[in-house]
């Protein structure tokens, strides 16, 4: 007679078995979901990373050889052949960028 007593016992041990089990594959299949979304999302956020470095890089390198240019052109006298020819020459290009 105990042994049809331990039956239900082991039943039920069998089913929280099973259901361990099926939780720990559900848990899983829900994170190679997520690992592959974002494996996918990883493309783009490098790419937007790799365009922004490159942005601001440029953006760094034409405002420190502008303002440079500027700041020596400003600290000069304005009088001079020196002068005029940077006057001249950028006015020059301006007009030949406007007519292309």
């Amino acid at each position: 007679m105990a042994r049809a007593a331990a039956a239900p016992a082991d039943d039920s041990v069998m089913q929280s078995v099973a259901d361990a089990m099926n939780n720990a594959a559900s848990k899983a299949s829900d994170d190679a979901a997520k690992v592959r979304s974002t494996v996918a999302d990883a493309g783009p956020r490098a790419l937007r990373a790799m365009s922004r470095a490159i942005y601001v890089s440029a953006y760094v390198l034409a405002y420190g050889v502008v303002y440079s240019a500027v700041f020596v052109a400003k600290t000069l006298p304005q009088e001079n052949p020196l002068i005029h020819g940077l006057r001249d020459g950028g006015r020059a290009a301006l007009d030949a960028l406007k007519g292309a």
